[in-house]
Formats: structure tokens, C-alpha cells, sequence
């Protein structure tokens, strides 16, 4: 505890202690007894006083500090004040007016040419303004000029919205022509920087200069219109006449002193409605209603006709100011050419029109004569291959009771020059189908080894007889397509390699992409020219004409080209004179999983068919016999009938069901051959049968299908056939083994 209070200043301090010192000294002067108290209170007062003592110095310290920074702030002062002198004096010598505000937007100072020109309110611009105060008495000054759509409030208002930048320049538009450029900077503490430019000298020069350029660009303008080959006036928002060209007087046939600047468009328009028509999609009042909007007229176009004449285009547009320009352009030599023009369109119109038509009559004709050579080649085919085949069962039958060697050799010769027969037959029939797009194909899953197994067995011997190398890879792969045609492209790709090449080997191979597999089939032939290649896949076209006749007609490539375009299969050559060539089809993999058809295949035909009773149903008398002998070779029974209705009783007279059922589809008159294999098994049940049919169309093969009976086409392959007979003989021993 202490008799001090330190809030105190010293100077209370040393008075308290002073009155304390006194009072104990009375006390001890008027006490006369000798006791310990006395002297300690005696002890105490010394000891005050030697506190008194050194407050006392401590207080002379500090007076003389505060002497010292009494000094120092004098001199702070002075300077502060010659400072704020010094600023005085500088900004009065900037030739702009200036203001300073603090950060709470308080004027703190400002030259003699801040707001100068506002003399109305110059006496109240002292420091401590606030910074809307001053905004407001700008707004109201008298010298202030605003627009007659602004009002002093909404100035303000926008004026303060800019005050909210840190940089701000714009200008002020005072009374009798006189402008203030204001600038306003903001201090880095916040505060607020005020700059006021005349800038009544530079705004007036630059409205001199446009002037003077608007004056220029109005001469440069006017030259422009003037020179254009249109007639173009121009109106003000008041509908008044503003510019005229010389050429409007031409195109409208009007005296110069119609288009007297001043004139009002309606006067223009009561002149014109006495000598121009207008067009029967526009007329005088929409063109007055048009001139006569204000809010916001769109470009307008028509024609007129000026006399008898001329016709004007007219193009109406509103300009920036509310104004219009329109102009008249003389199109009457367009017109008249375009009139024209459409009169020799008419007439080759109608001349194209009378020439389609005898094209079309012209193309049908050649349609028609396609289609009778097509009927024509079909029909001769399908005739020429009933003798082929009854002539070939002749001489396989005739073959097998023939031993002597020379006889053996005339006939292995006949059956190769009917075999040559029948392929140019057969050929001749595929590209008359193909051409008449009436080929039928059968697109499902194909194992290709099933085609190249057997082409490989077939042909390989044909390489050998001239000395060639004939090398098929067997392939894997599964592909869609018909099996028939794709056996017959690959063979006669394969036959082509053969046929010219002289020496060397032919390589067939596959090759599987991502989605396809392409057969390539490549010999070491002569190779062909680039100017050829197309020319190879012509019908009648060979690569090397010197050949025989023998080789062939040219119709093997014909048929690949048309059968992979029908197929869809993407046929490509590469060929180059001495390096051989390489044909190849592209083909498109069967999906995983599918069941793969059977190719073709060939093999010797069995005589293993004894003791088989046989019912042969075919009206045609020499394919009938030559069938008849070559089954009866074989040791079966041949049952022979020309007609359904005589099949029919023979099987009544004998009461015998035959092991199989042989017949032609087309018997003449009456049942065809599935309909009498329908009546025989509605009265016998189950008998295997087997139809025989030059048609090879979808639809006859669909039916055989259902009925779950075999096809033999014409020619008949005796291979074939021998394998359906094997197959009766098999099931019918097998029955009576169970009988028994």
C-alpha cells in the first residue's frame, strides 16, 4: 500500500509528500515522551523526504523532455505549415483546378481554379465538405448545362455511381459553349484527387474538324450518288427532300426542278401516281404508310413501271436519323433478258422433254431386247442341256460295257468335248441370270475348306498336265456367302491362273483381316498390262487373243466380276507385265458359333445301288434312257414313266412302293414332280425321292427343303446322283437287318 497515487501528476505528487513531511514533523516536535514510536515516525519522515527529493528530480527530467518536445513540434509545426504552404502555393500554379479529399471524403484543400466557372457556389467549397455535398451543389449550380431529358437529381446520381472508380475521366458540358474535363484519381490512403481541364478549345476544334470532315465526306457522298447508274433521293424524319442525283430526273422522267431540295415526299408521290404503275404486290398507300412509321420502318422492295416502257426496281431503307433513302435502278433490259431466257428454257423444256421420251422409249426397247436375249440365252441353255445330259449318261454308260482301249479313248474324249459344252452352257446361263438379276442365291455360313479341298483334288491334275504347281492352303475360317456361286469364283479364278500360265506355280490362300477373309489366288503368268486390267472381266475377252478357242470364250472372269458384284464381295487385281498376277475376294466372316454349310464336293461315283427298285418319272425321252442305263449299270431296277398319271398306275398295276422316287419337276401336262411326290406319300407314307429341275431358282429349292427331298439341277451330276443311291441302298439294307 502506498500514500501516493500514481495516477497523480508529480507536481500533486511532491505537494502530497511535502504536506505529509510537515504534519509528521509537528507531531514530533509537540511530543516529548522518548518512545520508539516517535523515532520510527521520525525515521519515516526522513525517508519521505528523500522520495520528495527524487520525485523532484525526476519531475525537472521530464519538464526539460517536454521543454525539448515543445521545441521540436514548434519546429514540426513551422515546417507543416511551410509544407502546407509550399502545396499551396504549387497547386495554385497548376493551370487546372484541383481538390484534395481525405479518406472520409472531407475537402481538405483546393486551388483558386477549382470550379472557377461556378461562381455560384465557389464560396462553398471550404475544407471539411463532404464529397456528396459538393456532387449537390455542382448538380444545382446555374452554370451546369444538362440535357432536356436529365435532370439535376439523376446527374448527381450517376455522378456519385462514378466516384465509386478508382479512375474516372469524363466531361462536364457548362453554359455558353464551355466544356470541364474532370478527372478523379484515388490516393493510395484512400483519399481522392480531383483535376479540372478547360477543354472548351479542344472540344470546339474538334467540332470544327468534323465538320469540316462531315462537309467532305458529304461532297465525297454526293460525287458517289452522282455517279451511280441509279436515280437515289434522300428524305429527313420530316418526310423533306434532302438529296436528289441527276439520274433520278432520267429514270423518273421528272423536270430537275421537281427534286428541289425541301420538297416533301408526298409531293414526290402525287407526281409519280400520274406516271408510274406500280406492281400488283404493292401500290402508292402501302408505300405512304411505310414513309409515314416512325417506329422502326424494315427495307422494302418492289417494281414499277415508268411509261410503257421501262421498268424501275425500287429499294426503300430507313437511315439512323428516322430518314430514308430510296432508290430507282432501270432493270428493264434485266427483265427483257430474263424474259427471254425463260421463253428459250421453255422451248428446251419441251425439247428435252420430246427427247427423254424418245430416249425412254429408245432405252425401253434396248431393255426389251436385253430381256429377250436374256429369255432367249436361258431358254436355248435349259434346251441344250436336256441332250447334254441325256448324251453324257450315254457315254457313262456307254464307258462302263466298253473295254476295248481305242473305244475307251474316243469316249474319254467325248465326254471331255461335252464337258466343254456344258461349261460355255452353264456359263452362258450364269451370266444371262446374273445380267437379268434373276440369280438366286442362298447366303448362309460357308467353310471354305469345304470348297478348297475339293477344288484342290479337282484341279491339281489339270496343273500338273502342263508342268505347273498347284499349292491351296486349307483355311479354317467360316464365311457368308452362297456356297454354289463362291465354289464357282474360286474355280474359275483358279481354271483362269491355270489357262495362262505357262510355267511356274499358282499359290490359293486366305488371309483374315479384322471382320473379312480374302481368298488371294496368285500365279506366275505373263502378268497384265494396267491399260487391260479392266478389260479382263468383259465377256468374250481373253488376256491373250493368240490362244484356241479351246481355252475357253472369256466368259469365266465375266462371271466372277458380276457374281462378286451381286454378292457383295470386293473383287481386286493386282497384276504387273512379267511378275504374275494375284485375283483376290474379299468375303465376310460368319458370325462365332454358326453352323457352317457344306461346301460342294466331288468324288467317284459307287455302283454299290444293286437290287434298288428305282421309280423314274421324266417326260423327256433321251435324258429319260440315258438315265435308265446308267442306274441299271449300277444293278438297280428302273421303274420308267413319262407322266404322273402314268407313274401312278404303274404303281397301282404292280402294287410295289419303289426304294426311291427319281422325278423331273416340269412333266408337261398335269402334276408337277413335287406334286406327285405329295400324292404318292399321302397314299405310301415316307419314300426317299429326289427331284431333277434345270430351274435353280431360291423358290424351287425352298420347296424341296420343306418336303425334306433332294435336288438334282441339270446337267445332273452323276457323282451325286450315285452318292443319293448309295444312300437309299444304305437305309434300305439297314431296315431290313432290323426287320430280320
Amino acid at each position: 500500500m502506498t500514500l501516493l497515487n500514481p495516477a497523480d501528476t508529480l507536481e500533486r505528487q511532491n505537494e502530497k509528500l511535502v504536506q505529509i513531511t510537515e504534519a509528521l514533523m509537528r507531531r514530533v516536535e509537540q511530543k516529548t515522551e522518548q518512545s520508539g514510536v516517535a523515532y520510527a515516525q521520525f525515521e519515516r519522515a526522513a525517508l519521505l523526504e528523500a522520495e520528495v527529493r527524487q520525485r523532484t528530480l525526476d519531475l525537472e527530467r521530464t519538464l526539460d523532455l517536454l521543454h525539448e518536445a515543445n521545441a521540436q513540434l514548434g519546429v514540426a509545426n513551422r515546417q507543416t505549415e511551410t509544407a502546407r504552404q509550399t502545396l499551396t502555393d504549387a497547386i495554385e500554379t497548376v493551370s487546372e483546378g484541383f481538390a484534395l479529399f481525405d479518406p472520409d471524403d472531407k475537402l481538405v484543400l483546393s486551388n483558386s481554379r477549382f470550379c472557377k466557372d461556378l461562381t455560384d457556389i465557389k464560396n462553398a467549397l471550404i475544407p471539411g465538405l463532404s464529397f456528396s455535398d459538393y456532387v449537390d451543389l455542382i448538380s444545382h449550380s446555374r452554370f451546369l448545362s444538362l440535357p432536356e431529358s436529365e435532370t439535376s437529381e439523376h446527374w448527381a446520381e450517376r455522378r456519385m455511381l462514378r466516384h465509386g472508380d478508382n479512375h474516372v475521366i469524363f466531361n462536364v458540358s457548362l453554359i455558353w459553349d464551355r466544356w470541364l474535363q474532370v478527372s478523379e484519381h484515388r490516393t493510395s490512403q484512400g483519399g481522392t484527387v480531383i483535376l479540372q481541364t478547360d477543354v472548351t478549345d479542344i472540344i470546339r476544334l474538334e467540332r470544327r474538324e468534323r465538320d469540316k470532315l462531315r462537309d467532305h465526306q458529304a461532297e465525297m457522298v454526293s460525287a458517289t450518288l452522282e455517279h451511280l447508274n441509279q436515280g437515289v433521293c434522300i428524305f429527313d424524319a420530316n418526310e423533306r427532300l434532302v438529296f436528289w442525283n441527276q439520274r433520278m430526273s432520267t429514270v423518273l422522267d421528272l423536270p430537275i426542278q421537281d427534286g428541289v431540295i425541301g420538297g416533301t415526299f408526298s409531293r414526290l408521290l402525287d407526281k409519280l401516281s400520274y406516271e408510274v404503275t406500280f406492281s400488283d404486290t404493292f401500290d402508292m398507300g402501302r408505300l405512304r404508310n411505310w414513309a409515314a412509321n416512325r417506329s422502326g420502318r424494315r427495307p422494302i422492295a418492289f417494281e414499277i413501271r415508268s411509261g410503257t416502257e421501262s421498268i424501275l426496281s425500287v429499294f426503300a431503307q430507313e437511315l439512323p436519323d428516322k430518314g430514308f433513302v430510296i432508290s430507282f435502278t432501270d432493270v428493264t433490259s434485266e427483265r427483257e433478258a430474263a424474259r427471254a431466257l425463260f421463253e428459250m428454257n421453255e422451248r428446251l423444256e419441251r425439247r428435252v422433254e420430246a427427247r427423254t421420251l424418245e430416249l425412254g422409249d429408245a432405252l425401253a426397247e434396248a431393255e426389251r431386247a436385253n430381256s429377250s436375249k436374256s429369255r432367249f440365252v436361258a431358254a436355248a441353255s435349259h434346251d441344250l442341256l436336256q441332250p447334254l445330259s441325256a448324251a453324257k449318261l450315254f457315254m457313262s454308260s456307254l464307258s462302263e460295257t466298253v473295254s476295248d482301249p481305242a473305244s475307251l479313248d474316243v469316249i474319254d474324249k467325248a465326254e471331255t468335248a461335252l464337258g466343254s459344252v456344258e461349261h460355255i452352257i452353264e456359263a452362258l446361263l450364269d451370266i444371262s441370270r446374273l445380267d437379268a438379276g434373276k440369280a438366286v442365291f442362298d447366303i448362309q455360313p460357308v467353310a471354305l475348306n469345304a470348297i478348297l479341298t475339293p477344288l484342290r483334288d479337282e484341279l491339281s491334275p489339270v496343273a500338273e498336265a502342263k508342268g505347273l504347281s498347284l499349292s491351296i492352303v486349307p483355311s479354317g475360317l467360316t464365311v457368308k456367302s452362297d456356297a454354289g456361286y463362291l465354289r464357282r469364283i474360286i474355280q474359275n479364278l483358279v481354271t483362269n491362273a491355270i489357262r495362262y500360265t505357262d510355267s511356274g506355280k499358282i499359290v490359293v490362300g486366305v488371309r483374315r483381316t479384322a471382320l473379312t477373309a480374302r481368298v488371294e489366288v496368285w500365279d506366275t503368268g505373263p502378268g497384265i498390262a494396267p491399260e487391260d486390267q479392266r478389260l479382263v472381266f468383259q465377256e468374250f475377252k481373253r488376256g491373250d487373243p493368240a490362244r484356241s478357242a479351246n481355252d475357253g470364250l472369256g466368259l469365266g472372269l465375266a462371271i466372277v466380276e458380276r457374281a462378286c458384284k451381286t454378292l457383295d464381295h470386293p473383287l481386286e487385281l493386282w497384276s504387273e507385265p512379267g511378275a504374275g498376277s494375284c485375283f483376290s475376294v474379299n468375303l465376310k466372316l460368319a458370325d462365332a458359333g454358326s453352323e457352317s454349310a457344306a461346301g460342294p464336293v466331288n468324288g467317284e461315283p459307287t455302283a454299290n445301288a444293286a437290287g434298288l427298285i428305282i421309280m423314274l418319272v421324266e417326260n423327256d425321252e433321251q435324258l429319260g434312257r440315258a438315265l435308265l442305263m446308267m442306274i441299271e449299270g449300277w444293278g438297280s431296277d428302273v421303274l420308267w414313266a413319262r407322266t404322273a398319271e402314268e407313274a401312278l398306275e404303274l404303281m397301282r398295276e404292280i402294287d410295289l412302293v419303289p426304294d426311291m422316287l427319281l422325278m423331273d419337276q416340269h412333266l408337261g401336262q398335269g402334276m408337277t414332280g413335287l406334286e406327285l411326290y405329295n400324292e404318292i406319300s399321302l397314299q405310301e407314307g415316307f419314300v426317299p425321292g429326289c427331284i431333277i429341275s434345270a430351274d435353280r431358282s431360291k423358290a424351287l429349292r425352298k420347296e424341296c427343303r420343306r418336303h425334306e427331298i433332294d435336288l438334282l439341277t441339270k446337267p445332273i451330276d452323276t457323282m451325286r446322283l450315285a452318292r443319293l443311291l448309295e444312300d437309299v441302298s444304305k437305309r434300305t439294307f439297314a431296315i431290313l437287318s432290323e426287320t430280320t
